[in-house]
């Protein structure tokens, strides 16, 4: 029964988060349970960096969207372009707008890992539509 648990807890985390790979081992995701025991912590990093991107023009999801993209490129934006289907310049501009609105820049190790887990806590409370 455990294992099924763990199953259904995989998939649902996979879900969202928007995974799209065939096979989710339930091992490659065992932070995000970490990451959710304590909600209000979680809910305070996502609100507390993301919410200034709610005044981005068009919304904060090409800009979610933009962040996801750089970080699974491992910061190659070229390659995070290539993911998207825009130009480099395209996400040069993004990254420029969210430096700008939340202070942040994913080229900074620290704060890369701020808006990493900001994002992905963002993506696994539904933000910013259950906020």
């Amino acid at each position: 029964m455990t294992s099924y648990r763990e199953a259904a807890q995989a998939l649902e985390l996979a879900d969202g988060l928007g995974l799209t790979a065939d096979v989710v081992k339930a091992a490659d995701l065992l932070v995000f349970p970490v990451l959710l025991r304590d909600r209000g912590a979680i809910e305070d990093l996502v609100t507390s960096v993301l919410d200034p991107l709610l005044d981005a023009r068009g919304g904060p999801e090409p800009l979610l969207e933009t962040l996801e993209a750089v970080f699974a490129s491992h910061g190659n934006q070229t390659a995070a372009a290539r993911r998207l289907r825009v130009s480099p310049r395209a996400v040069t501009y993004r990254l420029e707008r969210i430096r700008r609105l939340t202070g942040f820049s994913p080229d900074d190790p620290t704060q890369r890992f701020t808006l990493e887990t900001a994002v992905l806590g963002a993506r696994l409370l539904n933000w910013p539509a259950a906020f």
